[in-house]
């Protein structure tokens, strides 16, 4: 194009336009191409380098908006590119040595990780983050997950034997036996005295996740649950010092990630082998970094709130979820008792795959107390003690599946959200549980930790439990605190609404996320979930006593 006269047009560069302008401009990049920005002129170079104005718009176009304002902008979007480029790499496999570096981008990007107005799930109750949704893309693809979130030592034990995993594993009929015999045919590790940084860091990764991962491969042989409950149901795991709860044995009261991860494995497994598979599981337990960050579960603007409801931190106030495994106590006595084979400390026990029977419980709980934090405990938030009743959707004509419950919350000293709640049987407590709250204050991720004998017999038993919240405290809730009713069910009616997940949710449904096998045999699906709906519908209804409805139901998952 020529002006009169044919002389050419005056090129307008970017070097002359205002810096406003260019601010507007460079503002809507994505976080990667920002880093590319540097490198294409001396000018542009000179005008990134530096500019926290510019580096903090473009991270709040593609993420959560913080808690906090005092962030190096310029880091922040640095880190996420880098850790974006990483995970999506056709080499990743070759990067396990940057794990330092995503465990600690990925855990920033969670605790700064906030709403954004959204929700999840159709009961409202589980935020949507953009830097959620972010970590899930970067992890979509299998070979980030097996670079990172697989470097645990159970992850790396169930490598090293699972070429021998149908030789060494006891089963239900040959625990005791296959305790008794030598050991010196098995292939075993030394289960580090110290719990490395690298072992832990995955397992917390893995945890934040959520979504447990089954396989360390595409065989039947590569499965991991065996070894996550070998260290589950592993007696010598529950000391003093560990509180008997998810803690290491050094008597810190730090959090034990790999602990933790046995525990998502084991129950995760559970959950699916039973097809646990409506939404109120799927939401937390198939969505990759669900709920895994603080104020992630959506407080109802209907809720019934009462003075000590209001002073409470930890938004314990409502109904919530339980998941329980447990095996037949022959089997768990003769694995950790074995007749003259009394293994090292340090040498885990072999791989145990005997069957486990599996619970629901609905809990319902309310504040009863809040004190000041105690010598031992973290001093930002207070003790939160709670009461409240628990009833089996399961079992209920089992001794040990209704009971009352009480229980406290607290911060550790590292800053970790720390659950114990004891079942009370005739005014005796009976079962004690120790867990943490993935996630943080406030995370709809929920509690993952120990069951056990609440005066810790030596002998057990003893296993993994899990419990999440699913609706608030009603709003009409005199006389409400000892009694389920309909408001508490509202949230596990999906169940009988929509069985299936979302199909953009099970597009990276593969192999070594849940251990499907090509020749596993189909899972008699609608016996399982008419069964459940049933129970769920029963125990929905307000005219009717609750268990009434539980005599021809869905009962004991064996």
């Amino acid at each position: 194009m020529s002006q009169p006269g044919g002389s050419p047009a005056a090129m307008l560069h970017l070097s002359l336009l205002p810096a406003e302008i260019l601010h507007h401009i460079f503002s809507g990049l994505e976080p990667r191409d920002l880093g590319r920005l540097p490198r294409t002129c001396r000018f542009l170079n000179s005008y990134v380098k530096g500019n926290q104005a510019l580096y903090k718009d473009v991270y709040l176009n593609a993420l959560d908006t913080p808690a906090s304002a005092d962030l190096n902008w310029e880091q922040e979007i640095r880190d996420y590119a880098r850790l974006s480029l990483l995970c999506t790499s056709d080499n990743v496999n070759e990067k396990t040595d940057e794990l330092p570096f995503v465990y600690n981008t990925v855990t920033r990007l969670l605790r700064n990780a906030a709403s954004t107005g959204e929700t999840q799930n159709e009961a409202g109750t589980h935020a949507a983050s953009r830097n959620a949704a972010a970590l899930a893309r970067f992890f979509r693809e299998e070979p980030a997950r097996l670079a990172f979130l697989c470097r645990s030592f159970i992850f790396e034990r169930a490598r090293s034997e699972s070429g021998h995993g149908s030789s060494t594993t006891a089963t239900s009929s040959s625990v005791t036996a296959r305790n008794s015999s030598s050991s010196n045919n098995r292939r075993n590790l030394r289960q580090p005295a110290t719990p490395t940084e690298a072992h832990q860091q995955s397992a917390k990764l893995h945890c934040l996740y959520g979504r447990p991962i089954l396989n360390c491969g595409r065989t039947r042989s590569s499965r991991v649950y065996p070894y996550a409950c070998s260290k589950v149901y592993d007696l010598r795991h529950y000391t003093q010092r560990t509180k008997w709860g998810p803690f290491r044995d050094d008597d810190s009261g730090m959090v034990d990630w790999e602990k933790v991860e046995a525990i998502m494995v084991v129950l995760g497994a559970n959950i699916r082998a039973q097809n646990l598979t409506a939404k109120v599981f799927s939401n937390l337990w198939e969505r990759p970094f669900a709920g895994s960050w603080r104020g992630s579960y959506v407080p109802s603007p209907q809720r019934g709130v009462r003075d000590l409801d209001a002073e409470d931190p930890y938004g314990i106030a409502g109904t919530w979820l339980r998941i329980v495994c447990f095996i037949d106590y022959n089997d768990f006595f003769g694995y950790n008792f074995p007749i003259g084979n009394a293994l090292p400390r340090e040498v885990p026990r072999e791989p145990l795959d005997v069957g486990e029977a599996t619970r629901l419980i609905v809990m319902k709980i309310h504040v009863t107390e809040i004190q000041p934090p105690g010598e031992e405990d973290g001093k930002d938030l207070p003790v939160v003690h709670f009461e409240g009743i628990s009833r089996s959707i399961d079992d209920s004509w089992d001794e040990n599946a209704n009971s009352d419950l009480r229980g406290t919350v607290r911060l550790t000293k590292e800053g970790e959200v720390r659950w114990t709640t004891f079942s009370i049987f005739s005014g005796h407590p009976r079962w004690r549980s120790e867990g943490i709250q993935i996630g943080g204050v406030g995370s709809a991720r929920g509690v993952a930790g120990h069951w056990f004998d609440t005066d810790y017999d030596p002998h057990g038993p003893c296993g993994p439990s899990a419990y999440f919240k699913v609706s608030d405290r009603s709003p009409n809730s005199k006389g409400d605190d000892q009694q389920i009713n309909f408001h508490d069910f509202l949230p596990i009616m999906d169940f009988n609404v929509d069985m299936e997940g979302d199909e953009e949710d099970d597009e990276d449904f593969v192999v070594g996320e849940w251990g499907e096998d090509d020749d596993d045999k189909e899972l008699d699906e609608e016996d399982d979930r008419e069964a459940m709906a049933l129970d769920l519908a029963a125990l929905s209804s307000e005219d009717v006593e609750i268990l009434d409805f539980l005599t021809n139901g869905h009962h004991m998952i064996e």
